[in-house]
């Protein structure tokens, strides 16, 4: 017998139940509290948190209550229990064996039990159920109960077979030679050698009997149950099956049926799946072997011989974390302790999808958002404007449903030196001050508090297969451990999209990431999950023939690429979503099928919620949504890369729906924009400046155009065209304005701005400039953009690395050469007067409260102090022949300096005659998007690509 052992303690409320039982009675009370750092006597509302208390009573013994607070009900509960365990003097003791040995003679016992007719058919348990159907029938079958009814419905059986095997966590079938064998060591039980059922040597009472029948209640009508069927061969697909249920029959019949089985008494089940509240299990034929209590043996010496009827269903393991051998049928019927009746529900393969979803990195967060077909799992996290469940219950959830062990947190306090470090977005280094300390893009000058996550990922063994650790440093113990929980999610999302990857490129023993993987316990662990989705299809080394094709690039470039809207309804508010802001949608998706010309709606949302630039959604949705102003619609067809995904979105499938393939159908998406919040480097600016920021940049460059005289004016990193759509509200002497910017989304929306400021210039005859936007980096030269007068460059460095803020001013200044060059950057010193000013609601306020000082935008690569930012600028003027004054906008010259920090370069005099430096004027690497006037592209047709 195998050599195991196993220790539990019994919570507190077990404890008390199993001496009271059901006299006990919790009474939790839910109060409000104060949150922390509220202001005592305030006649204001301030934040409250919701927390409970509870009292225990238990009659004629005692009745207590907490004298605290708990945030969650059922610690509430438990420390209840522990109070009037305490009071009672009750010496908790662990209810489960500690050896092998105590667990196989408890596993007798326990067997036994089950058919003593002073106790079993009387009590509630979900087994009276089955036999309350074999008590109603006639002939050799009365009162037997199958022995797969046992393994459904007692835990306590299973925690036994545990102890005495560990491998009977992962194997029914040697749960069922387990129970089998104890059985035949049960006094007062029956079984045979040929068959799969159990039953009482003696007859049950006509008193048990008819306390049974009363208790559980038998089917009255036929039922029809709708169940999948999963073939055991991956080329063949899933399939709806239908059960049907009659009087005094045992539903498993149906189900051995459909499976070919000898009878039901062969049919075997596993643990739930899905929902723990359901009954959705898996149910497949026994082998068929000569001696029922060598099933498993022989299932082992046999399993290779493709003649025995015990090939792995790969797909029914990987779901259940079981091994299933044959076809099985996954259905949602049983009897429970809730009830008196036997239970039952539809199961299809909408629900079959939604299972495999579940497992993925990504699953339980779609279907948290109720957004299958739309949400992704974003790429940063920040407590205020994530959404659903936190990264760290994610990854908690992600290693239980992999069957692993519960991932292992460490947040380690950390102390604070003057040294660079990483900042918390990701970006490479951070300048430093010298006499300051920059840390998660924070500033400090008293060593604050500052903490690391580390997170390993172990197997259910406990051994070690994957570790992360993370230079990124935070304030909050709880934001080091959601940041780094995500990290781990984003890189098992990773791996799920791309398993056909080389395992010499995705298992290196040492990452430059953080992450260190231990090839062999993790390809050991995720064996079954690489047999269902490591194969490929048509040679497209992300496509899983069980899950689709899961797009896994999230780089820059295919963020921005545009998606082509048609029916654009609704007019123009002018309120567009920006990077960093929250957008506000409703939308619909059909699957659209060409041949047959019919529509199936998949996934419909009156309200879903995302940060822009966050990779929370689908690339086409937030390219779509940017394009369009709050209270229009639009309407835009993508392609079907994720065949699974929409059959796990679609509420109600058809059968030609399941039969759906990329190259027969589209996804049509109907979406409307019903609200932007600004980010909250914007709300921070409007709480304190009027007017904010933004204009105030605006109007610091218009009189700087004025002055100079300009006629010409190139904004590098235009972006959505905020600045040259202001600058045609000012009367300026600006004859032609152009945008130059890397993303398209950006200049779409620029464009449609434009086109319609500079429309109604035209209906009222009054002058306007010429404009044209460039698609481009501001890195690279194009020669049509050379000797300007004036370029502009505001609030754009600080979104890309320093390295590429300092190959700007090189190009900008040495080839470009304009004669003035305005750039605006955020003054880091001043962001702790901007977050104090800010309105926060209450998760902001938490943040803001948590440490020193943050960046102003999560995207920010890094800001700059004023010392920092005067370093880069007169460096840059003294190496291209440019002078360079310091000035800015918000706040004042004095201490901590302005808001925005400004510099203005100026192109001294050289005895070159104005002449170009640049003899080659073909260098034209820009792209036109868009010009005004004679337009090449129609801004009706370009709005749409």
């Amino acid at each position: 017998m195998p050599t195991a052992t196993a220790t539990a303690t019994a919570t507190p409320k077990a404890v008390i139940h199993q001496r009271y039982g059901a006299k006990a009675v919790y009474k939790v009370d839910e109060v409000r509290e104060d949150a922390d750092g509220v202001c005592p006597g305030l006649a204001l509302p301030q934040n409250t948190r919701c927390v409970y208390r509870c009292q225990l009573d238990i009659p004629e013994v005692l009745s207590v209550a907490t004298p605290g607070t708990f945030v969650r009900k059922k610690d509430a509960e438990q420390a209840a229990a522990q109070i009037a365990i305490e009071k009672l003097g009750i010496q908790p003791t662990s209810n489960i064996p500690n050896t092998p040995e105590e667990a196989w003679e408890e596993l007798i016992g326990r067997i036994s039990y089950f058919f003593t007719d002073e106790n079993f058919p009387t009590s509630s348990h979900p087994l009276v159920g089955h036999l309350s159907v074999t008590l109603r029938r006639t002939g050799d079958l009365l009162g037997k109960i199958l022995i797969s009814a046992i393994v459904a419905c007692d835990v306590k059986v299973h925690t036994l077979c545990k102890i005495i095997d560990p491998k009977a966590e992962f194997d029914p079938l040697l749960v069922l030679s387990m129970i089998y064998n104890a059985a035949k060591q049960s006094p007062g039980v029956s079984v045979s050698n040929r068959n799969l059922w159990i039953q009482s040597q003696r007859p049950y009472s006509p008193e048990a009997v008819d306390l049974a029948l009363q208790r559980w209640s038998g089917i009255s009508d036929p039922i029809r149950v709708e169940a999948v069927l999963i073939p055991c061969a991956m080329e063949d697909e899933p399939k709806v099956v239908s059960l049907n249920m009659s009087e005094n029959e045992h539903y498993m019949g149906d189900i051995a049926s459909k499976l070919s089985a000898t009878d039901s008494s062969h049919v075997l089940v596993s643990r739930t799946v899905g929902k723990a509240s359901s009954e959705i299990r898996f149910y497949f034929p026994a082998p068929d072997v000569q001696f029922v209590s060598d099933l498993s043996k022989e299932l082992v010496d046999d399993c290779g011989d493709r003649n025995m009827n015990c090939v792995i269903n790969k797909r029914a393991s990987y779901i259940s974390g079981q091994t299933i051998y044959g076809d099985a049928v996954l259905a949602n019927v049983g009897y429970t302790r809730r009830d008196t009746e036997l239970q039952t529900d539809h199961v299809n393969l909408c629900t079959y999808y939604r299972i495999l979803l579940r497992k993925l990195p990504d699953g339980i967060y779609k279907i948290s958002k109720d957004s299958i077909l739309v949400a992704e799992l974003p790429c940063v996290y920040t407590r205020t404007s994530w959404r659903g469940p936190s990264p760290r219950d994610l990854l908690c959830s992600f290693c239980r449903l992999q069957r692993l062990s519960e991932p292992h947190f460490a947040a380690n306090r950390v102390s604070t030196s003057c040294n660079v470090l990483r900042s918390a977005v990701g970006s490479e280094q951070v300048g430093s001050p010298k006499d300051q300390c920059i840390i998660d893009g924070r500033i400090g000058k008293e060593n604050p508090d500052m903490f690391k996550c580390s997170v390993k990922i172990y197997s259910k063994k406990r051994e070690l297969l994957l570790e992360y650790y993370t230079d990124y440093s935070w304030s909050k113990e709880t934001d080091a451990v959601q940041n780094s929980a995500l990290r781990v999610l984003i890189w098992f999302n990773r791996y799920f999209k791309q398993l056909n990857m080389p395992v010499e490129k995705l298992y290196l023993p040492k990452s430059t990431d953080g992450f260190t993987i231990y090839p062999n316990i993790f390809l050991q662990e995720f064996a079954m999950c690489l047999s269902v989705y490591g194969k490929t299809s048509g040679g497209d080394s992300r496509t899983c023939n069980t899950v689709g094709y899961f797009s896994m690039d999230t780089s820059y470039e295919q963020l921005e690429s545009s998606t082509f809207l048609t029916d654009i309804d609704g007019q123009d508010s002018g309120v567009f979503p920006s990077h960093g802001s929250m957008a506000c949608i409703s939308y619909s998706i059909h699957l659209f099928m060409k041949d047959s010309r019919k529509r199936h709606l998949l996934e419909v949302n009156n309200e879903f919620e995302f940060e822009i630039g966050a990779g929370a959604v689908r690339n086409q949705l937030e390219s779509c949504a940017t394009q369009i102003s709050v209270n229009q619609s639009a309407f835009f067809v993508d392609e079907l890369s994720d065949r699974d995904l929409s059959l796990a979105a679609a509420s109600e499938l058809s059968p030609d729906l399941s039969k759906i393939s990329r190259d027969s159908c589209v996804l049509e998406f109907s979406v409307k924009l019903l609200q932007v919040t600004e980010p909250l480097e914007d709300r921070m600016e409007k709480a304190l400046f009027n007017p904010p920021l933004s204009k105030q940049r605006v109007e610091f460059a218009v009189r700087h155009i004025n002055q100079l005289h300009a006629t010409t004016l190139v904004d590098f990193g235009c972006g959505s065209g905020s600045l040259l759509d202001s600058l045609l509200e000012h009367p300026t002497t600006l004859e032609k304005i152009v945008g130059v910017d890397i993303s398209r989304k950006g200049l779409t929306r620029a464009a449609k701005s434009l086109h319609q400021k500079l429309s109604k210039k035209l209906l009222l005859q009054t002058s306007f400039p010429a404009a044209v936007l460039y698609h481009g980096s501001v890195t690279d030269f194009d020669s049509r953009l050379y000797g300007f007068d004036i370029g502009t460059c505001l609030e754009v460095i600080e979104h890309v690395e320093e390295d590429q803020a300092s190959l700007f001013g090189n190009v900008v200044l040495s080839s470009f050469c304009p004669a003035v060059l305005i750039v605006s950057t955020p003054n880091y010193e001043y962001n702790p007067i901007l977050q104090r000013s800010a309105m926060p609601n209450k998760e902001e306020q938490q943040e803001e409260n948590a440490g020193p000082c943050k960046f102003r935008n999560h995207d920010h690569k890094f800001e700059w102090t004023r010392s920092q930012f005067q370093r880069w600028a007169t460096g840059l003027a003294a190496s291209h022949n440019y002078s360079v004054e310091f000035s800015g906008v918000g706040g004042s010259s004095d201490e901590p300096g302005y808001a925005s920090q400004i510099a203005v370069f100026r192109r001294m005099a050289t005895d070159q005659g104005g002449s170009s430096p640049i003899e080659n004027d073909s260098h034209q690497p820009y792209e036109v998007l868009w010009e005004w006037p004679n337009a090449s592209i129609p801004l009706t047709e370009f709005g749409r690509r």
